[in-house]
Formats: C-alpha cells, structure tokens, sequence
C-alpha cells in the first residue's frame, strides 16, 4: 500500500477481518464467578455446541423465511433482463419512456434485521442474476457525487469485501481518480460485458452460465427513507436518460409504507419508474417461527422461564421489532445459563446427560441436593430414602437420571398438548389465552393455567362452538398427536378419532342445530363483557330447563377430555424436579444487560465510582466526598450541593480543598502555586467533562456562573 502525502501523517490501515486472531481463553471465563473450576471447560463446550446448533437454525429459518421473497425478486428481475435481451416492443416501448425497473421491497419498522436480509439478497442475486450489485447507504450519500463515487466504487470491485479492501487494483484506482459519472460507468459496463462474452465465446461451456451475457445493474437503496429527495431525483433522472445502455435495475428498501416514494419524489420523476411492489414477511411471524422452532420442541434441551421469556418479548414488541436482537437476547441467556449454573453440564440431550451423570464428583451431588425443586422431591420421601439422597451419591446418580429421563418425557408432551389447547383457544371471541402460542405458552409456565378466570372463560366458549369447527379442530389435534414424539398418546388418538366417529354418525334436527349456530353467533356478535355474562347466563339457564341434545352433550364430553389433557400435561415447569438444570429463570440479569438505563448508570458511576472501579480506597461513608475519586467524581458530587446556578470560583475552591486534604498542613511552600496550578487544570479538564456528559451549561445571566442541567436544574 502507498503512503504517500504532501504533508507528513499517521496512516491507519484497518486489518481485514479474515486475519483477525481470535483468542482461545474464552473457556477460562467460565472460572471466574465461583472457585468451583469443575467442568467448566466441558460447560463451555456444551454451551458453544448447543449455540451453533441455535444458530445454525435461525439461520435456516430466515432463508425459508425469505425464499418466496426472493423468488419473487429473481423472477422480477429475470423478467426485466429478458425484455432488454430480447428487444422485445413492450420493452422498447419503455426505454421510449425510459422507465426504470424498480422494485419496492417493503420490510417493516425492524430496521436492525435489514442488514441481514439484504445481505442475503445480495448472495441470492449474484449466484442467479448478476454479479453487478452496490449497496447503498443514506448516510453514506449525502450528494449526487457521493452517491456515484460510491456506486462505482462498489460496481468496479464486485468481488472485494467491503471491509478489507486492500488490493493494489483498488488502491490505483482510488489514485487515479476516475470521473465519477454516468458516461463511465457506461464505459466501465460495456468493456465487461465485451470481455465477458469474449471469454465465454473462447471457452467451451459444459453447462448453463448462472449470469446472463449482458446482465443487470442492480442498485439496492436500503433505506430509502433517510436519502434526501434530491438525490433521488438526480440519480432516477440522469439514469432514466443512459438506461438504453446500462440495464439498470433499482430496489428500494422500504420500512414505513410504499407512499414513501410518491412523498419523496414529484411525479415528474416517479413516473420514470416503473414500480413493482413486494411484501416481506411480518416481524411477527418470524419471531413466532422463531419461538415454534427453538422453545416448542425438544430439539434443544436449554429452555427459557416465563420471566425470562416475557422479557425478551416485551422489549421485541415495545421497542424494535428485531428478531435478531431477540435471537442475541436469547444467547445472552445461554451463556449466563452456564455461566451461572454449575449443573448446566447436564443441560444436554438425554444420551449424553446419560454419560456425564455417572462421572459426577461429590461437589456436583452436593449441587443437586440445594437444589429448590429436588429438596422438595425429598421432602416427600419416605425417612429411608431421604437418608440416602441425602448421604450416597451413587443413590441420588440414580435418581437424577430417572427424573431427567422424565423431565424430557414432559417436554414432549408438553409441547403437543399446548399445540392442542392452542387450537381449540386461537379461534375463540376476543382470545382469552391470547391468539399466539406464546401467549399460551407464557401463561402455563407462568402458573397452573387451569385455575385462572381466561381458562375457564375459554372452556365455556369451547362448549358453544358449532359442529364443523369442533370437528375441524378434533381433525387438527390427531394431526398433532400423530406427529408427536411422545409415546403416551397412543390412546388420546384413538379417542379423539372416537369423537369424530360419534360426529359423523350423529344426525340431529335441523331446527336444534340452527339453535346452536345462532347461539354461537349471537356469543360473537357482543362485544362487551356484560352482555358476554349476561349470554353465558341465559344459556345456563335453559339447559336447566331444557334437556341436552346429543351433540350438545358429546360437545360436553371434547371439551371436558380436552380439559383433562391440560390438567395433566400441563403443569408449570417450576413444578418439575431439577428444572433449574435446563431452565434459565434470572429475569433480573437479562434485565440489567438488555434494559438499559444509561441515566442511573452515569449517576452510579460518578456518586459511587466504587461501584464500577472495585477499589477500595474509593469506598466512603454516606454524603462523604473521597479525595481518592477521579476529579469529575469530585465535582459532580459538589454540583449536587449546589443550586441552579454554580459560581466557578466558589466550586474551584471547595475542589481545591477536598484534593488538598490528604496534602496537609506541611506541604512546601514553593511549590504551592505549581499544585494550585495543577489543581485549576484537573479543575478545567472535570468541569469540561461534566458539560459534555449534559449536566451543566455556560450561563448568560452572569459570566463566572453555569447553570445545572439536572436534577432539580433549569
């Protein structure tokens, strides 16, 4: 790399990521919290396991998740290179219009999940469409100028990372300074595109290129929101007039509405476009697929409290929308899951949990006895057996195999019957357990579900719903069953495939069903609770009154079997024995590291910097002001005895003063004044640091004053 320059400089060359050393004593961090060492290189490897595997899926389900999209954006494209390859009339008739290929790619408000998508996009359309394709920022292109240099920039060295942009070709072409325009970058395109096809004429092709002869230059805008209209239009414009030679093809990453465009651009110049819109799947919905995948399943044996988990989707839906900060939210638990945990070297499948109970050492016994949930399984032990979990380790191996073996028996029929429950309770008037599954999902791990009021409310609109639905979802629930892994519901299919049985064979008057249908609608219908109330008791009423028909009375029987089903399968997971292994719990940490609450944070910081510091010369009593402290330490607590406005001199002297008082009263003499001089410095240099952090402001009413700015400031 050169070096040169007409003045002399430091020069800054930022190392590619590839060649990035990454250290390896990441495993020794797992020591420090306790001086229990033990297992903690196997706890490490554990958790970084379980995490590709966590990643690994995610990843798998954001491709799904995105092939439609993508699809759809590859055969836009294609559709559009085709039309300029082939010189078809329609495309003719709209370069006479020079319209531009655009497509609007609307992503929603998680505008932290863009990066990912477009990222993904991008290796999409090089491996079909084109190679040419340039990703361009808002902030990045604050001019026209801007906006080319980095379009050819990033079109002229299509296959550099970004990041490590190194090469001598790069280099020489910076040097260089080529003319950012649009006459080069035609020049640029059509020397390519000549020596590729050269190249391709030279070769003997075995199969299909990916790339077309001539193949598109597509510009990704990601977030079309934040250019300034003028850019847009400059650059729509001027490329509206060359897109007879350059196959031009523009995507707009929308995350508002699509009205953006026509708010942004006049219809002079949206009307050179001709746009395509395309609808990316709801943040919802992926954080949904995301939860079906990783929590409803017993692929991965780590799982998330109720707490846990209804803080991460708290922050999702009243802060971003991202699923990627939910997904690192939900590493951040399972690596202070085994972090924190000792125990969480058991937190594996079952085969390999197997394996490393019989290699637990004393310790790791004494571990699982201070167990919450396995004290209270001792407790309901006869004497003879609480004498020996309590003494043999050999005993409590035994017993701890037996009970994870059945903890994960749980897990599988936990998920299949929440899937049940969730089928008969997300079609319900006004969702008394929510209308996701992790609605229902938080509310039975919260507590026993069936003695809260939504339950029973839900368990009486079940009763009401007419005959095709019941059956529809009885249909629905021997599917799940079927396709579960657990093996206790043999007889719960053969059951349920009864009750469809006794459906279709049951044949009632057509007045009585009528009746039925009516009533349901009717339920739907109000809208309020007291009408709700008043409906449910006039129903009671009548059947007092009136005897049950048939269907009412097998429609009875579906609900009250399905109520079963809950009562036995679905009992919260702090109930189970050694949930602690599998379950992290600790909502307050996550809270501390994902809820962040910068103001507390800097006032800690500068009252008690002992907090954050751990030195112990920095502890002091209450209201005390140690000389130990940094000096904006020292000054922030002096701000806080004064009023609104601060006089200078009074606050240098009352700093002077506490430095000064470790000094005493023989410090030299000569050397007095080069202190004081000192001191004014360190005094300039904390003043200046604390009206840069916002607390203080230069005041107009007097000169050798500053006014505060919190707590009580103007």
């Amino acid at each position: 790399m050169s070096t040169c320059s007409v003045s002399k400089g430091c020069f800054v060359f930022k190392p590619s990521p590839k060649k990035r050393r990454v250290t390896q004593e990441t495993a020794n961090d797992f020591r420090i919290k306790t001086d229990d060492s033990e297992d903690s290189e196997l706890r490490f490897i554990t958790c970084q396991s379980l995490w590709n595997q966590i990643k690994s899926e995610t990843e798998q389900i954001q491709e799904d998740l995105n092939k439609q999209l993508f699809d759809n954006l590859v055969s836009f494209l294609r559709q559009s290179h085709s039309e300029f390859q082939e010189k078809t009339s329609e495309w003719t008739c709209r370069m006479k219009s020079r319209e531009i290929p655009t497509a609007a790619l609307v992503l929603g408000v998680n505008v932290t999940d863009h990066d990912i998508t477009f990222k993904s996009l991008s290796e999409v359309l090089q491996n079909n469409i084109t190679p040419y394709i340039a990703l361009l920022e808002a902030k990045d292109c604050p001019g026209i100028k801007n906006l080319m240099q980095k379009l050819m920039g990033q079109l002229m060295n299509c296959y550099i990372d970004v990041d490590s942009l190194e090469d001598e070709d790069y280099v020489q072409v910076s040097q260089n300074r080529i003319r950012c325009s649009m006459t080069s970058l035609i020049s640029w395109y059509e020397s390519v595109t000549k020596k590729t096809d050269s190249e391709n004429l030279s070769k003997k092709r075995t199969s299909s290129s990916r790339h077309w002869q001539s193949p598109p230059v597509v510009v990704i805008f990601k977030d079309m929101e934040s250019f300034t209209t003028k850019v847009l239009q400059d650059f729509i414009v001027i490329s509206s007039q060359h897109i007879r030679e350059l196959p031009l093809v523009l995507i707009f990453g929308i995350a508002t509405s699509p009205m953006i465009i026509h708010n942004l651009l006049p219809h002079s110049v949206s009307s050179l476009l001709c746009i395509e819109l395309f609808q990316s799947l709801s943040c919802k919905e992926h954080l949904s697929t995301v939860i079906d995948k990783l929590l409803l399943t017993t692929q991965f044996p780590f799982k998330l409290g109720e707490k846990v988990l209804q803080v991460l989707i708290n922050i999702f839906l009243y802060h971003d929308f991202s699923v990627q900060n939910f997904i690192k939210g939900f590493q951040l638990c399972i690596i202070e899951h085994f972090y924190s945990q000792p125990l969480s070297v058991l937190c594996c499948q079952l085969v390999d949990a197997k394996k490393r109970i019989n290699y637990l050492s004393h310790d790791q016994c004494e571990n699982i006895r201070r167990l919450p949930s396995f004290r209270r399984y001792v407790e309901g032990q006869v004497s003879e057996k609480q004498i020996a979990l309590l003494t043999e380790d050999s005993c409590i191996k035994e017993v701890t195999l037996k009970l994870l073996e059945d903890l994960n028996v749980y897990h599988e029929n936990y998920v299949s019957v929440l899937r049940c429950l969730h089928v008969f309770t997300s079609s319900l008037p006004k969702y008394p357990l929510g209308k996701q599954i992790r609605e229902l999902h938080c509310a039975c791990l919260e507590n026993r579900v069936w003695e809260t009021e939504e339950y029973e409310s839900s368990l009486q609109l079940a009763r009401m719903l007419n005959k095709s639905d019941l059956v529809t979802m009885l249909q629905q629930c021997v599917e799940i069953f079927v396709s579960s892994s657990g093996k206790e519901f043999d007889k719960t299919v053969e059951k349920l495939k009864d009750f469809l049985t006794q459906f279709q064979k049951l044949e009632e008057a057509f007045q009585e069903q009528d009746v039925s249908v009516s009533s349901q609608k009717e339920l739907q219908k109000k809208t309020d609770l007291y009408h709700l109330q008043k409906t449910l008791l006039e129903l009671k009423e009548s059947r007092r009154s009136k005897k049950l028909t048939k269907f009412e009375m097998l429609r009875f029987e579906v609900v009250d079997y399905i109520d079963s089903l809950v009562r036995n399968y679905l009992v919260p997971a702090d109930h189970k024995t050694l949930h602690e292994i599998v379950y992290f719990n600790t909502a307050s940490v996550l809270r501390e590291h994902l809820n962040a609450a910068p103001r507390i944070a800097l006032h800690t910081a500068l009252n008690n910097p002992y907090c954050y510091l751990k030195n112990q010369a920095l502890k002091s009593g209450g209201g005390s002001i140690s000389n130990k402290a940094p000096d904006i330490c020292i000054v922030y607590k002096l701000h806080l005895e004064c009023g609104r406005l601060i006089n200078l001199v009074d606050w240098l002297e009352a700093f002077s003063t506490v430095v000064m008082a470790a000094e005493g009263p023989n410090a030299d003499a000569p050397s007095s004044d080069q202190v004081d001089d000192i001191i004014h410095a360190r005094f300039i240099r904390a003043v200046s640091e604390l009206e840069l952090l916002g607390f203080i402001k230069p005041s107009k009413q007097k000169t050798d004053h500053v006014a505060r700015l919190t707590w009580g400031g103007c």
